[in-house]
């Protein structure tokens, strides 16, 4: 019997196939779920994004992403052009990231007991 397992959803898998998808010059990903990878979010700077506003932006990483959203429960993305990355990163100092509200100093989503 063939093994045709698909590869599993990772931080880094999520990261290199936005980078070769999307032509990101930028991308930061982010399991939420722990490390179960059933939850995502991410920061994505593309100049795939120029001239397009945020629902073009965010139908262009779900058509890329298509099959891996499917496979899991939650994804949020942040979606920047390089200019407006590097203007959000020069007014908040460098401090980067995913958006990661609700989101506890352990990494763990507030509000959600085991």
């Amino acid at each position: 019997m063939a093994d045709n397992q698909e590869p599993a959803i990772t931080e880094d898998f999520l990261s290199a196939a936005l980078k070769t998808r999307l032509n990101a010059t930028h991308v930061e990903v982010t399991d939420m779920s722990g490390g179960c990878g059933a939850s995502f979010t991410s920061l994505i700077v593309s100049p795939d994004f120029v001239g397009k506003n945020s629902l073009k932006r965010h139908r262009l990483v779900n058509a890329a992403l298509k099959e891996e959203i499917a496979r899991i429960h939650a994804w949020s993305a942040k979606c920047q052009t390089p200019d407006e990355y590097a203007k959000e990163k020069a007014a908040t100092g460098g401090n980067e990231g995913p958006p990661m509200d609700g989101t506890n100093a352990q990494g763990k989503v507030e509000g959600v007991t085991e």
